[in-house]
């Protein structure tokens, strides 16, 4: 490269010659030299060095060393990312030592957007940057638990405690029906598929949280509409760490040790046998069942510790004068119910060379992932609830274990035996993934300020696993069929991308500003393809049963305008125009603007010199985005039609046939359309000491996407899905950050946001018919199925129930519920809409103390107006003892509050709607550090902590922390211990 240059150089100087008299009276010198930073003293490979005025340059080698010719009066120009540009008078000097100072302030100003980056003072949207030190502690398997409790606007729940779950993200609530509520999630520059692959537990486990540098939330239409339909539910943008200029090894290890802080509180085997004993004192058959043992199932499905391990080995620097970081990662952890575990190992690379004097940079990013899990039999959960206390774990037959049987048969609807689940049960998978994208940027030499970028990604995900059962098992046993079950599936995603754009900045003549065009092309592709089976282990050779192969493309122009005047006042202009293969060819393209301005109030004259007001920006904005995510549908507007199974044939004489039933479809169907109105200040107190932004938003999303039951006259089979309706997101946010005390021995920062959403659904169909509902809220236990609905003015998801009655002691009356439409009867035109599972307000608060060597840091998060459906408690009445097919179950002794026995709605009773706002402390962080070691080139930090250290909420289920507000025996969350080392080279 140095050569290229030289050369380059030498031809340019020999044409100036050729051209201009004036150079035949300057003399020229051949300067050589050393770049270094000041920080840390360490040569900066890759540094350009340009001559004052003209195109002669050239680049520092891996020792940070430069050559260049020049004449004796130029001037040096030094420029490295990162770092405050520095010129230097040669002077007629052979020989310079140059050291760079860090731009810390640039570094802090610059964030990532859609295409692009912005300076953070210039932006117009409605925007938050959480970096790596700023991240919870701690976080070895979900990389969102990093962001949790972050950023203002973000609800962010765990689904369940298993190691390596899935989070439910909510960017300003939900506003979507039956499409996806998830925010579209960029990686380097590739967005990502919402959908997960079978045998994949979280979409976002291909990263290895030690990898990632910064997330940045794009939050309202202003900021997200360059994302157009795939951005109504919000933008996450996560960019990993890149090379370093010196070479440096960092190993991390974390090793964690998670227990149950809570279990249901069911009867023990002694207070089991009274009760029965006292209700059925009459009935000597329910008698006769109880047993002699003392077992509490739920030790017997925990463990008292469940262990892990996480291992980082990352080595950075540059080679050849390309800046290099590649990191391997291996974890492995248990679960806390038995036989659950998460192995993961990763191995990210990430390659930024530069071409051409730096006029072509290239950024490469390859990330692989080698998943296994078994995620054991998760219904050994609620049995360990149900399952009998008086029965032992082992006795003979059936495989050994306790099994209810009647006449020789195991009972279907009884509680299957949860250790036998456990044992019994091959429930694994493998998942393989990478992700990967190489960005080709080119600054062109003959236009300043032009620059065209080229991305090529892709996302390719494997998926390979069974949820096999040995025979002769209760929970899958049928009459004369005692086979087991063979449950082989496996899953191919392949999903490509191409973005190619050019933007054109430009500084005004005459004071007039400053202008950023950028206008560009997207293309991408979604394939997968699958197959999956259930058989009795009998028929191991059969044919498998389901196969599936379906895509989809994306396909997009987009442009923006930033125009800057007089660095005070700013506008920003957005437009889209998508397609989606989802949608008929008629109504598959949309448009989807948005504007948005900026005012620096703290550059006019009566704030630029306050020692108060360090910053202050006026935002406004509104836009347009949209939502094409129908979740398990890539066809929706084409008719299907489902082949019968072998039990549904229609006989012709002899012969029987399998018919074809056609499914709901809608050649009409489109996407989804929401537009934002956002006004936000950001502001700076004091040098900046306090920041933080407030900003108040309205979001409407029309023509929801929702499936609906088919008109009377059809014959589809199942709902068809529509454009109905409209949902309002109305919402407040604020968000502090404060540098409390910034001394050379104590620093001390705080942060505290705080968000308040309310939603509401407006509109569900054309007549606006208020009594219309959609119902949704799968539950166990009930007929209907469902405990909320859709409905208009109410928010989405509401729990949809009877107003229960109370006595004069406050107690809740056995099936008497409110006439609330006066008919003079209680029935099913009595439900009512009643609360909603999402929080009307949340916050986060975090703190960081460094005290010379020591660091201390904590963060919590607090959701209040959220309430939860307890499946538990519903199904936890004196009814459910003794069953007349001859078995016992054991219930949550939340039975005592109600006593109920023989009621037929107990289950949609509004006293099982309880709050369950709380506070969580969810990680808590010390730790200590020794710099200079070993030569002064080693740092080490060993640092130990607790997540989900305590929660205070008056819920009375296991954890009011419940993703979609339906408690019904899910995976507890863990209190895990950690310890961390990690070391710096």
């Amino acid at each position: 490269m140095n050569r290229i240059s030289r050369l380059t150089g030498k031809v340019l100087l020999l044409l100036c010659l050729l051209g201009s008299h004036a150079w035949a009276q300057t003399r020229t010198v051949a300067v050589t030299g050393t770049v270094s930073a000041t920080d840390d003293g360490a040569t900066i490979p890759g540094a350009n060095v340009l001559e004052k005025g003209t195109l002669n340059g050239t680049v520092t080698d891996a020792q940070g060393k430069f050559s260049i010719t020049v004449h004796d009066d130029a001037t040096l120009v030094i420029t490295f990312v990162g770092y405050a540009t520095t010129e230097v008078p040669v002077a007629g000097q052979t020989s310079l030592t140059i050291a760079l100072e860090p731009d810390v302030a640039t570094l802090n100003e610059v964030v990532v957007v859609g295409y692009g980056t912005v300076k953070k003072a210039d932006a117009t949207g409605s925007l938050a940057v959480v970096d790596a030190r700023a991240f919870n502690k701690g976080v070895v398997n979900s990389p969102q638990e990093l962001l949790m409790g972050k950023v203002a606007g973000v609800a962010i729940t765990s689904t369940s405690g298993a190691p390596g779950n899935t989070s439910t993200i909510r960017i300003r609530g939900g506003s979507s029906l039956s499409a996806s509520n998830d925010p579209l999630i960029v990686i380097d520059g590739v967005p990502i598929s919402n959908t997960n692959l079978g045998g994949s537990p979280n979409i976002l486990s291909t990263i290895n949280p030690n990898d990632i540098e910064t997330f940045t939330v794009l939050k309202d239409a202003s900021a997200t509409a360059i994302y157009g339909l795939r951005a109504s539910n919000g933008v996450i943008l996560i960019t990993t760490k890149r090379g370093s200029r010196a070479f440096s090894v960092t190993y991390n290890a974390t090793a964690t040790v998670a227990t149950a802080p809570r279990k249901v509180d069911v009867y023990s085997a002694d207070e089991f046998r009274a009760l029965v004993r006292e209700r059925y004192a009459a009935n000597p058959q329910a008698l006769a069942l109880l047993g002699t043992a003392n077992t509490d199932w739920q030790d017997k499905i925990y463990k008292d510790a469940a262990v892990g391990q996480d291992h980082n080995l990352t080595v950075s620097g540059t080679a050849y004068q390309v800046p290099y970081r590649v990191s391997v990662g291996y974890n492995n952890t248990d679960g806390i119910l038995k036989t659950y575990n998460f192995e993961r190992t990763t191995a990210s690379i990430a390659l930024d060379p530069s071409l051409f004097d730096g006029a072509l940079k290239i950024a490469v990013n390859v990330k692989g992932m080698y998943n296994t899990n078994n995620f054991a039999d998760q219904g050994a959960i609620g049995d360990a609830i149900a399952y009998d206390p008086t029965k032992p774990v082992y006795s003979p037959g059936w495989r050994g274990y306790t099994t209810w049987t009647r006449n020789g048969a195991s009972i279907d609807l009884a509680p299957g035996n949860p250790v036998a689940r456990l044992d019994l049960t091959d429930n694994t998978s493998i998942v393989k993934r990478s992700i990967g994208n190489a960005r080709f940027e080119y600054s062109a030499p003959f236009v300043k300020g032009l620059r065209a970028t080229l991305n090529l990604g892709y996302d390719y995900q494997q998926t390979t696993g069974h949820n096999n059962v040995a025979d002769s098992t209760q929970w899958i046993y049928l009459p004369a069929v005692a086979q087991g079950r063979l449950n082989p599936y496996e899953a191919t995603a392949k999903n490509q991308l191409l973005d190619f754009y050019v933007d054109y900045s430009k500084e005004l003549p005459s004071r007039a500003g400053k202008l950023d065009v950028m206008g560009g092309y997207s293309w991408a592709h979604f394939y997968s393809e699958g197959a999956d089976s259930t058989m009795t282990r009998a028929g191991e050779a059969a044919t498998r049963v389901n196969v599936y192969e379906t895509e989809y493309y994306l396909l997009s122009f987009f442009g923006r305008a930033n125009y800057t005047f007089r660095d005070k006042y700013m506008l920003t202009a957005t437009l889209r125009n998508d397609a989606t293969s989802r949608f008929d060819k008629d109504v598959r393209w949309g448009l989807f603007p948005s504007v948005a301005l900026g005012w620096k109030i703290n550059q006019e004259s009566f704030l630029k010199n306050s020692r108060t007001v360090s910053d202050l920006k006026l935002r406004l904005g509104y836009g347009v985005t949209g939502q094409q995510d129908i979740v398990g549908n890539d066809y929706p507007y084409i008719a299907t039609y489902t082949r019968s199974d072998n039990a549904a044939r229609y006989p012709f004489g002899d012969v029987y046939y399998n018919t074809l039933r056609p499914d709901g479809y809608n050649q009409r169907i489109k996407w989804e359309t929401a537009k934002t109105w956002n006004a936000g200040i950001d502001y700076g107190f004091w040098q900046n000491r306090i920041t933080g932004s407030l900003d108040v938003y309205r979001k409407e999303s029309t023509d929801l996407i929702s499936y609906i039951a088919p008109a009377a006259g059809t014959n589809f089979t199942g709902s068809v899905i529509s454009n109905i309706g409209s949902i309002v997101n109305r919402g407040i946010e604020l968000n502090i950050q404060a540098d409390v005390i910034a001394t050379d021995d104590v620093q001390w920062t705080a942060g505290y946001n705080i968000t308040y959403n309310k939603n509401e659904v407006t509109r569900l169909t054309l007549n606006n018919d208020l009594n219309f509902f959609v119902p949704t809220g799968g539950v166990g236990g009930t007929t209907a199925g469902t405990i909320q609905a859709h409905r208009v003015e109410y928010p989405r998801s509401a729990y949809y129930v009877y107003q229960q009655v109370y006595d004069a002691q406050g107690k809740p009356v056995e099936d008497v519920y409110v006439d609330r439409n006066g008919d003079g009867s209680v029935n099913t035109g009595d439900l009512y809409s009643y609360k909603q599972p999402d929080p009307i307000v949340y916050m986060g608060i975090n703190s960081r103390l460094n005290y010379r060597h020591w660091d201390f840091s904590f963060m919590g998060r607090a959701n209040l107006g959220n309430y939860v459906y307890n499946n538990v408690a519903a199904n936890s009445t004196y009814q459910s003892l003794y069953n007349s097919q001859e078995f016992l179950a054991n219930v949550s002794t939340q039975a005592d509050k109600t006593k109920f026995a023989t009621g037929l709605n107990t289950r949609f009773s509004d006293f099982y709607i309880e709050n369950a706002s709380f506070f969580r402390m969810d990680n808590i962080n010390l730790g200590y550090t020794w710099e200079n070691l070993y030569r002064e080139r080693l740092k080490v930090r060993v640092g130990v902590g607790v997540q989900n250290a305590f929660v205070i909420t008056r819920y009375s289920g296991l954890d009011p922390e419940v993703s979609g507000g339906l408690d019904n025996n899910f995976f507890p969350r863990t209190r895990s211990y950690f310890l961390n080392l990690n070391c710096q080279f």
